[in-house]
């Protein structure tokens, strides 16, 4: 599984990288073909609460899925957001069988 961070407008530290990066390798456990994942972090409206923007996209055979959050941290979107994909990689998941 290929991982890709992008930061907008900002330059994302080592230890946000290593963060987001040891968080998105788990989504590997709900779904073993996940081919890569693009990861943007983006700071809207900066002087504002609630302002740091987590994206996940993810390439699975046939399918692209898609996650975003806005939160007061980026480690705490990038947590919603590989939770949320979770949810969506094993509902993914569960069609790929059904089929």
């Amino acid at each position: 599984m290929e991982i890709k961070i992008q930061s907008i407008h900002f330059d994302a530290n080592e230890k946000l990288e290593l963060f987001i990066q040891k968080k998105v390798e788990k989504l590997q456990k709900s779904y073993e073909d996940v081919q890569n994942v693009d990861v943007q972090l983006k700071v809207v409206k900066p002087a504002t609460a609630m302002n740091k923007q987590a994206s996940l996209s993810a390439s699975v055979p046939g399918s692209t899925l898609f996650v975003e959050k806005t939160c007061d941290t980026f480690e705490e979107a990038v947590d919603l957001c590989v939770d949320s994909m979770k949810v969506q990689l094993t509902k993914f998941k569960e069609k790929q069988r059904s089929r």
